[in-house]
């Protein structure tokens, strides 16, 4: 555990070098003693898995190969050495877990990790199996509105071919009724004519029997009898002369 008086304690010194970098870093640019250091090749590179390797490169440059390390070292023994840092039951506890979390991380780390991405893809299986249900059923809506749009079509073209058929219809009935009145009409004009033709017969007939009937009542007897024996010669003569011919 860090005391009051330890963080105190430790924030001087701190603070000293803070403020001694700074007057480096802003002197610097103005001697030209120093260049301004580059970045590494891979920025995102760490060691011992946590500390990013531009550390390790400060110091590189500034102590040796040796010098993080030794600073490690030197840190860590100060700490404890002053009680900064106390030992006490927590600190075996926290070294205890931390070393149960490393053999976990390491030895179930990788079980842990297939099953996590077997579960991921499985999930993953599931969503793109859902994706694809949804496109398909929202495919097929699309066809079958296209196919009620055909159908509309098709409704509006039959509506057409109906009002064609009826109008059709109306032609044949306006045709067979125009029909049926030129065959009435056509059949009480034969009766009209028939009509005068009976009665201009029967007007004839009336006609030729009465004046037969006066011509015959004005014959006398014996007028007849002179009249028959002249046609007898009449027809004599012509025997005759039809023999000698």
């Amino acid at each position: 555990m860090f005391s009051k008086a330890a963080l105190l304690t430790a924030q001087r010194p701190l603070t000293l070098v803070a403020a001694r970098s700074a007057a480096a870093a802003a002197a610097s640019p103005a001697s030209g003693g120093i260049e301004r250091r580059q970045r590494p090749e891979h920025p995102g590179k760490v060691r011992m898995g946590f500390i990013p390797d531009e550390w390790f490169q400060f110091f590189y440059n500034k102590t040796g190969v040796t010098g993080p390390y030794t600073f490690g070292v030197g840190l860590i023994t100060y700490l404890c050495s002053k009680e900064i840092y106390v030992m006490e039951h927590e600190y075996y506890s926290g070294l205890s877990l931390g070393i149960m979390a490393v053999i976990a991380v390491k030895k179930l780390g990788p079980v842990i990790a297939k099953w996590a991405d077997g579960e991921i893809d499985k999930i993953e299986g599931e969503w793109k199996e859902g994706r694809v249900a949804e496109l398909k059923v929202l495919s097929d809506a699309i066809e079958a509105e296209k196919k009620e749009q055909w159908r509309a079509d098709g409704a509006l073209m039959l509506m057409d071919a109906k009002k064609e058929n009826i109008a059709l219809q109306l032609e044949a009935a306006f045709r067979e009724r125009a029909m049926n009145a030129y065959t009435e009409v056509k059949r009480r004009l034969d009766y009209q004519v028939e009509c005068r033709h009976v009665e201009r017969r029967l007007s004839q007939k009336h006609m030729v029997n009465w004046i037969v009937a006066n011509v015959l009542s004005s014959i006398s007897p014996q007028q007849e009898k002179e009249t028959l024996n002249k046609c007898i010669g009449d027809l004599s003569a012509l025997a005759l002369r039809m023999k000698s011919a």
